[in-house]
């Protein structure tokens, strides 16, 4: 068993059963640049300070920048025996250099070097699922301009209501993503708190500088209370709150591309690299990817609750409750990116049935509040109009027809406005371009639409360049 670092006060070796219950270092593991880079910061500013010397310092930076190489290249395995990345990290350091090492922790404690490990963990992986959202909206803006003239039944109730462009139902989840975006970066800057200095609850004896800290980490603030620094995770319950509405997004969409795949429907067919087949039934196609997609939503879900219930009654300051935050963390993450990364890859490839949502767009009686539009246009009071169009619907069920259908004598006998132009205005591309309304579906507002959001998406462009160094550096570490 592996000699603890805060032996001194117990007389007893730790249970080997608590020694299991109580190990976080085979998922914290994970952290170990953040810990590094924050170590290294530390020790600057230590020697920044005068609390150690120059030299102690140099030798701990180059040494734990050592470390951070053998680990990434395989050379050194962190001890599975340690409690946690951080002793384990601090041990190796020891190990290599002696007494010098045990410097390092002078001012800190595990408490705020979790805390800071995991805003600059948050910090990048925010950075890299806002990338990963521009992406997907690329991907949409780019399918919404594709399929500009796709007509389609917009749906109210699962029922037929009114045609649209099949544009504009997509676009509706590039907002849904744009909102999902626009509150990861508020996140983001809840998550940039600098910590370091708090120590394990009222801060440090030692003249320490953690504005120096905060500027050699790019943090735009340094935590206000040392207390409230060492026991906060709203930012991570902020983050997983986020992550469960951006995945109720994805499991709506994910369940309409379920639904239209259907024979049904037969509005769209998912490539056959997103399916798979049946163990039984030979003819079988299988959407597995939306469906795990609106699967894993329940995931994230539970995330959020198990981090809420976690924090609900723990008392100020630290308690150890708070080793549970990270699993949680970590698995939406993971969900989360691998999501992104899927749905972007697997909408391009979804082939579209243009005739077959076309062709229902206007039918089950979808240009009914146009007819009634028409005869509102004709001085009629909507209520009556509404009435009207009703009963001429009623009489279409019975006849077994379509609005469009219907003769002008037909029409008239239900009420006399009905004119000559009534089928042009029923014509289902007028429909479309009639609705000009702000967000409406006509052809001209969904290119407005989509030109604003190529534009609002170049701003966010610094995020998309980032995602691959953000994947292969999560972190800056600067030995």
């Amino acid at each position: 068993m592996a000699e603890k670092l805060w032996k001194g006060r117990l007389e007893l070796a730790t249970d080997k059963l608590v020694e299991d219950y109580t190990a976080s270092i085979h998922f914290d593991g994970r952290l170990y640049r953040y810990d590094i880079e924050g170590s290294i910061a530390h020790c600057r500013m230590l020697a920044e300070c005068g609390i150690i010397s120059r030299e102690e310092a140099s030798l701990i930076v180059k040494t734990l920048g050592e470390i951070l190489q053998d680990i990434e290249q395989g050379r050194v395995a962190l001890d599975p025996s340690r409690e946690d990345i951080h002793m384990a990290i601090e041990n190796e350091l020891t190990a290599r250099i002696g007494e010098v090492g045990g410097k390092l922790h002078t001012a800190r404690s595990r408490n705020d070097q979790i805390a800071l490990d995991m805003r600059l963990f948050m910090r990048d992986e925010i950075e890299s699922i806002m990338g990963l959202l521009c992406e997907l909206r690329r991907t949409i803006i780019e399918a919404a301009e594709k399929y500009i003239d796709v007509i389609m039944p917009g749906f109210t109730h699962l029922q037929h209501a009114q045609p649209v462009l099949f544009s504009h139902h997509l676009m509706a989840y590039h907002e849904m993503f744009c909102r999902d975006f626009a509150r990861l970066g508020d996140c983001f800057v809840r998550t940039d708190v600098m910590p370091l200095g708090s120590a394990a609850l009222a801060g440090t004896t030692f003249p320490i500088d953690m504005e120096w800290t905060a500027r050699q980490l790019g943090f735009s603030k340094v935590a206000a209370n040392s207390m409230d620094a060492v026991s906060d995770r709203d930012y991570l319950i902020e983050f997983c709150s986020v992550s469960a509405i951006l995945m109720m997004h994805v499991s709506r969409m994910a369940e309409e591309f379920i639904i239209w795949s259907s024979p049904e429907f037969s509005f769209i067919e998912i490539s056959d690299a997103f399916c798979t087949g049946s163990s039984i039934m030979p003819q079988k196609k299988n959407p597995d990817v939306p469906e795990l997609m609106r699967g894993k939503t329940g995931r994230v879900y539970g995330n959020l609750i198990a981090l809420l219930t976690m924090v609900k009654g723990l008392p100020l300051a630290y308690n150890r409750d708070l080793q549970e935050d990270k699993e949680p963390v970590f698995d939406t993450v993971d969900t989360i990116k691998a999501t992104l990364r899927l749905l972007s890859k697997m909408l391009p490839e979804i082939r579209i049935d243009r005739e077959m949502m076309s062709g229902m767009a206007g039918r089950n009686f979808t240009l009914a509040t146009d007819l009634a539009d028409y005869l509102v246009r004709r001085e009629v009071p909507f209520r009556q109009a509404h009435s009207i169009v009703g009963r001429v619907v009623q009489h279409c069920i019975r006849k077994g027809k379509e609005l469009s259908d219907c003769s002008l004598d037909e029409l008239r006998t239900f009420h006399k406005a009905f004119g000559e132009d009534v089928f042009s205005f029923i014509e289902i591309s007028n429909v479309i371009d009639r609705r000009k309304s702000m967000g409406g579906t006509s052809t001209s507002r969904v290119k407005e639409a989509i030109a604003r959001a190529r534009k609002e998406l170049e701003a966010c462009k610094l995020y998309s360049d980032r995602v691959g160094e953000l994947q292969m550096t999560p972190c800056s570490v600067r030995p």
